[in-house]
């Protein structure tokens, strides 16, 4: 078996630029996923799907985060560099803790946060993929703004290229700072 990999959950608002620098950091990596948490509620759930961010879809986001968990450290225990790409605020981050601890496998947590109208316009102008209601950007921006301990996980991805934040997301998990405990 190869040594063990690990997990980074690349997250923040809609609009930050999560799906483009998380492609950066995996390209050209030997063993690496780009697990993209969106595939999970829009293109894997067929019948009953619910939009992640109403009230009624915690049971479909519950258990979502444990299909998500179980890819990500499967994948890492073969030895990948797993980026997790997706809206994984503070309120779902037990079970990957719980994982990291029980599979002794590091979990790093990072969160790309630009100002909320950059956030807006972006979601506004692209044509690929994601949540577009500007409402509910700006209320995921609102939660993703008041981090308590987590702020020291927080790049600015307001005006770098992806590339520049992915530097500073690989500078970052070299010095320890994006490990969750």
């Amino acid at each position: 078996m190869s040594a063990p990999g690990f997990v980074l959950i690349l997250t923040g608002p809609p609009g930050a630029g999560k799906s483009t620098v998380a492609d950066v950091l995996t390209r050209g990596e030997r063993l690496a996923v780009h697990l993209q948490s969106d595939d999970f509620f829009d293109r894997y759930i067929k019948g009953g799907y619910v939009l992640p961010w109403l009230p009624e879809s915690q049971a479909q986001n519950e258990t979502v985060t444990r299909a998500l968990v179980a890819t990500a450290y499967a994948y890492a225990e073969g030895g990948y560099f797993v980026v997790l790409d997706g809206i994984v605020g503070p309120w779902f981050l037990e079970p990957y803790r719980a994982a990291s601890r029980d599979r002794r496998i590091l979990l790093s947590y990072a969160v790309l946060r630009a100002d909320v109208e950059t956030s807006v316009r972006r979601v506004r102008e692209r044509n690929s993929h994601g949540l577009r209601a500007e409402p509910v950007v700006r209320d995921l921006h609102r939660q993703f703004s008041r981090l308590g301990e987590l702020e020291t996980h927080v790049i600015d991805s307001s005006t770098s290229s992806a590339e520049r934040l992915a530097e500073e997301v690989r500078t970052a998990l070299a010095t320890g700072r994006l490990a969750l405990r």
